[in-house]
């Protein structure tokens, strides 16, 4: 089962491609998606769709996991961040695969197991889960492998309830 992991935003969108093997998770491809300030906002947004189509098309992946949007005290960048994951869901709709949401609490659970881990430890355990040489940089592509590991984590969980 192989799985997009989203870290979205409309500066940097992190993404990671984790595939489960057997009993174990393997990376297979993470980045970041940059665009840039100066740029017209519908446009950022038609960057990031174009290059999230071609990650699903390569990829052949059977869905795609998000972070879910955190609000903080900044309502414009939650706003931003919102319509990211709104292409993100768009592209993943065209091929009909279904999306899953997790908290950053959520995924930091899952993947350091404490909700309040730091950008360098869930690195870290990133790198130890997925067997690489180095941490994963920069952290929005971390962050989005973590995504990926933690809907890894869960979806035995969620089919198991579901039935």
């Amino acid at each position: 089962m192989r799985v997009l992991g989203i870290d979205p935003g409309t500066a940097n969108t992190g993404y990671g491609v984790v595939e489960r093997r057997g009993g174990r998770l393997l990376a297979r491809d993470g980045g970041v998606i940059v665009t840039r300030a100066g740029q017209t906002p519908e446009r950022r947004l038609a960057m990031i769709h174009a290059r999230i189509c071609e990650l699903l098309d390569e990829h052949d992946v059977v869905g795609v996991a998000l972070e879910d949007l955190y609000f903080g005290a900044n309502a414009r960048s939650a706003f931003a961040v919102g319509q990211a994951r709104g292409v993100v869901m768009l592209a993943a709709g065209q091929r009909g695969l279904p999306c899953s949401s997790y908290t950053p609490q959520q995924v930091k659970s899952a993947v350091c197991g404490s909700g309040r881990a730091e950008k360098g430890q869930v690195q870290r355990m990133v790198q130890t889960l997925l067997a690489l040489t180095e941490p994963p940089t920069p952290d929005h592509a971390a962050d989005a492998l973590a995504v990926a590991i933690c809907h890894h984590n869960r979806a035995p969980l969620e089919r198991a309830l579901a039935s």
